[in-house]
């Protein structure tokens, strides 16, 4: 009797086994929001890893969370690392390609729980007086992530904390002072924006009241 359950244990765990190397390799999560505001305003949001506490979804999940920062102070070569409690883990980012008011992209590593890597991308589209701004991640996934995906929904759980992040972006965003710097393109900014737009790309003028 108990080699038949043997047996029968050791079915399972080879039919589970197969279906979770059946299972895709890679992933990828996104969502998108429109903030009423021009994509300078919403581009220096992601640009400064310093900006990120004011409306990243993860560092509401552990208000004690360790975070420290290197590198540049803003776009390429920013890094920023984290490490806190089971639902935010540890890691690092680092941006690796900034476009003003078009793209960032970032390398994700994550240390725990589950070591992996991923890279992040923000892109931002000028909409009417507005920005649509996009949030993916993209990796690959091994084979306890595999298992981890094939139990638990995890667009919905990582897709819904950009939802979040976004939300709250946009409500920073929106709710920042009237802005009077005008940028090569006239697009109206903060001078904070302007000056980090200054050190990426070329420069902005005062716009007279």
């Amino acid at each position: 009797m108990l080699i038949k359950v043997l047996i029968g244990l050791a079915v399972v765990v080879v039919m589970l086994v197969a279906v979770v190397a059946t299972r895709p390799s890679e992933f990828r999560f996104a969502r998108s929001t429109t903030i009423s505001a021009p994509a300078p305003a919403v581009f220096a949001q992601v640009n400064d890893f310093h900006r990120w506490e004011a409306w990243n979804p993860w560092a509401k999940l552990d208000p004690a969370m360790k975070q420290a920062y290197e590198g540049a102070p803003a776009g390429v070569g920013a890094v920023y690392t984290w490490a806190g409690n089971h639902e935010v883990g540890e890691g690092r980012m680092t941006v690796t390609e900034s476009r003003p008011s078009d793209l960032i992209r970032i390398r994700l590593e994550f240390l725990k729980p589950i070591a992996g890597t991923g890279i992040a991308e923000f892109t931002f589209k000028p909409e009417g007086a507005g920005t649509i701004v996009t949030w993916s991640m993209v990796g690959q996934k091994s084979f306890i992530a595999k298992a981890i995906h094939l139990v638990m929904d995890m667009d919905k759980m990582v897709g819904g904390n950009f939802e979040k992040g976004l939300a709250e972006m946009k409500t920073v965003v929106e709710a920042a002072p009237s802005r009077s710097w005008v940028m090569p393109d006239h697009a109206r900014v903060s001078r904070e924006e302007c000056v980090q737009y200054l050190a990426l790309a070329g420069g902005c003028r005062r716009k007279e009241q």
